[in-house]
């Protein structure tokens, strides 16, 4: 006996969560581009979103890419002076 086929609504309620997820994934990617090519966002994302830009320290960590927290610490501090 063949398989019965999805019903439309189930399709499109399918199509649609994939394509969020598609859009979820590319828009966490461009805003680690936009992180990781700008310390002027990162210290507008630190004011707005502290935890967002510690998860973008982190999985640099875990990546092997040390040393940008501080170099972003001392930057800002500097400019505060």
């Amino acid at each position: 006996m063949p398989p019965k086929a999805l019903n439309p609504l189930a399709m499109k309620l399918m199509k649609g969560v994939i394509a969020l997820e598609l859009v979820g994934i590319f828009g966490a990617y461009g805003l680690f581009q936009m992180m990781n090519n700008s310390q002027d966002f990162r210290s507008s994302v630190n004011r707005k979103f502290p935890s967002v830009l510690e998860v973008y320290y982190q999985s640099n960590e875990w990546a092997g890419v040390y040393g940008v927290r501080e170099r972003d610490h001392e930057a800002w501090s500097a400019k505060q002076e």
